[in-house]
């Protein structure tokens, strides 16, 4: 095998963060390594005893502008950039008297701390690194002869093969010049993530120049630029992924310091990549209740409970009895400080984690001593909308986040379009339902009362399926209890068909809020409004049946002939089994509300205006 390696024996240090400077010093002492350097690297290393060539006594230039133009010389760059394995790069160099780099280190600008520390504008700029990313690029493109180090961690590495003289070989040299141009491109997306929230685009160009995508249609390149540039710093890795055979890692957000990946972690094992994700999920879904109090639990990215109370304690107690059993092994967040009543209620339940903005300091003793286990996070910032992107095979989704801030998300859009006007606590738990749904999987359905969610049915593959499940869930999971009667319910998108909404009205659901868009809006419509024609109560309801299940006891007993199998009673009571046929069952005769909200009026649909359609049917 041809060797590659080239030894070092001359090296350009410039470096801003000096931690860890002292192993290379010790190495280049023992080695005789020419070293170049500038400003305070050089007097650093010259403190730890290495005999330093200022960059100015190279360049015959002195620094200038403040710092500003240093290493931006002909007789830096071309030492840097020349291929030695190229006799005529060789032959220029000793032509102008130039002589070669074997080894470039340097670490640029703090832009991102500078960002982070809340500078103004100005300093912020100063800290874009110009000269820094010059020298990191020309060494990385010149990796055939010059090694390239950016990483304080390769430190001792280098050390090492400048003390035995081996250097590095041509493979290494361009495994850390892949390093090298990662961080550039990292350091260059961090600044673009600034300057694009910083720097938008000025009125006085729109009408100079539009953006627009391939088929002609006008973007806002603020919200979707041509190249989407993001960067995230691994912050650790996780024991694996969503399961135990993928391997995973944490990144985070290198201009955001307060965003729930940088929870405080005041408890319990190192976090999970399921932990996170059930986590932030919960984080938040009790932020889209602010400012009530607020508590949901979260398994698997989905809410087992959620709840609004006068405490924290209320919240939760409300929350966990939604589903207690799927509560199990769940994610608890509350959105204000957890006090040692909500730590009480939550002690006996096994719980994986634990979020909120605060906690009081007896809550907090409690679940450090009393659940060893329990991952204690503390977040100091709410939620902040970002945009969404998913990957997809060669390609990214990207998207707005969903807040709940749309003209059909305000009660005062809704329109009435069945029934009588809710009362004031009905409206209350269906503002509360639709606020909740936003964090449901679709198909989602979802039912409330005071205040709290009682039945919820998510992820499947069509509505009528979610409903069922909602219903059941709510009926099935508090002894028996039914708590879908005299429920709320809200839908995250359209019911494509009347039957979603006659299960619910079926099961004693009150009212609904569902978002129009369906072109069988109408006939839901009609559903609901069949519901309401008679006008009975449940109880109202409850009594005619039982009076009617007496009477048809009381006939079979004097033998009289019966009506045969299947035969309508004749006063709608015996509901039939196909869909859209008389749904007048004792669960839904009560005062039915299918609400549509409004975000914009569709073409085609007279006078009735109808909301986004949130997701898919």
């Amino acid at each position: 095998m041809t060797n590659t390696n080239r030894p070092i024996r001359r090296a350009l240090v410039s470096v801003f963060h000096k931690e860890g400077i002292e192993v290379l010093a010790e190495a280049f002492v023992k080695a005789g390594t020419e070293v170049v350097s500038t400003g305070s690297t050089a007097k650093k290393l010259a403190e730890l005893g290495v005999k330093v060539t200022e960059v100015s006594d190279v360049t015959g230039f002195p620094e200038c502008l403040d710092g500003r133009v240093k290493t931006l010389h002909p007789y830096i760059h071309a030492g840097i950039l020349a291929d030695m394995t190229n006799p005529e790069h060789a032959k220029q160099l000793e032509e102008f008297g130039i002589k070669p780099f074997d080894l470039v280190v340097v670490n640029l600008y703090p832009f991102a701390d500078t960002v982070r520390s809340g500078a103004n504008e100005a300093d912020t700029i100063e800290k874009i690194d110009i000269g820094g990313p010059s020298m990191v690029r020309g060494a990385a493109k010149n990796h055939a002869t010059v090694a390239i180090v950016t990483d304080p961690a390769d430190y001792a590495l280098v050390a090492s093969r400048v003390a035995d003289g081996t250097g590095f070989s041509l493979d290494e040299r361009k495994w850390l010049a892949a390093k090298a141009f990662a961080h550039t491109a990292a350091y260059d997306a961090t600044i673009n993530e600034w300057t694009a929230k910083h720097w938008p685009k000025p009125a006085s160009l729109d009408a100079v120049e539009v953006d627009k995508d391939d088929q002609g249609t006008e973007v806002d390149s603020a919200k979707f630029p041509a190249q989407f540039t993001r960067t995230w710093d691994r912050a650790h890795t996780l024991r694996y992924g969503e399961n135990s055979h993928q391997q995973a890692a944490l990144y985070i957000d290198p201009l955001n310091q307060t965003g729930f990946a940088h929870a405080e972690q005041l408890g319990g094992k190192p976090m999970s990549y399921n932990n996170y994700v059930d986590a932030d999920a919960a984080w938040r879904t009790v932020w889209d209740m602010a400012p009530a109090i607020a508590v949901a639990v979260v398994k698997h990215n989905n809410p087992c409970g959620l709840a609004i109370g006068a405490t924290a304690a209320e919240a939760h107690k409300k929350a966990h009895a939604c589903d207690p059993m799927s509560a199990y092994g769940g994610v608890i967040a509350c959105n204000s400080k957890v006090t040692l009543e909500m730590a009480e209620s939550v002690r006996p339940i096994f719980t994986e984690v634990i979020v909120a903005p605060d906690y009081e300091p007896a809550a907090l003793e409690l679940l450090q001593t009393k659940k060893k286990n329990l991952r204690i996070l503390k977040v100091a910032e709410p939620p902040k909308g970002h945009t969404q992107f998913r990957q997809i095979d060669g390609g990214l989704l990207v998207q707005d986040m969903d807040l709940i801030n749309a003209t059909g998300d305000d009660p005062d859009a809704w329109k009435l379009v069945a029934g009588e006007p809710a009362d004031e606590a009905t409206l209350k738990d269906l503002v509360f339902a639709w606020r909740a749904i936003r964090c449901v999987k679709s198909n989602a359905i979802l039912l409330a009362h005071d205040q709290a969610t009682v039945g919820i049915g998510m992820g499947q593959v069509n509505r009528v399926d979610s409903c069922h499940l909602a219903v059941d869930r709510a009926n099935t999971l508090a002894d028996g209890a039914d708590r879908a009667t005299g429920s709320v319910a809200a839908s995250d998108a359209f019911f494509p068909f009347a039957d979603g909404a006659e299960t619910l009205m079926d099961a004693g659901v009150k009212a609904i809020v569902q978002p129009g868009g369906s072109i069988r809006d109408e006939e839901v419509i009609e559903a609901a409004k069949k519901a309401v024609k008679r006008g009975l109560t449940i109880d109202q309801q409850s009594k005619v049946d039982a009076m009617a299940d007496a009477l048809e006891a009381a006939i079979k007993g004097l033998t009289l002939k019966s009506q045969a199998p299947g035969d309508n009673k004749g006063d709608g009571t015996q509901s039939g089994t196909h869909k859209g046929d008389d749904i007048s069952k004792t669960g839904a005769d009560v005062q039915v509300f299918a609400i549509i909200i409004a975000l914009a009026t569709c073409a085609g649909l007279g006078a009735v205006a109808y909301a986004r359609r949130r997701r898919e049917v």
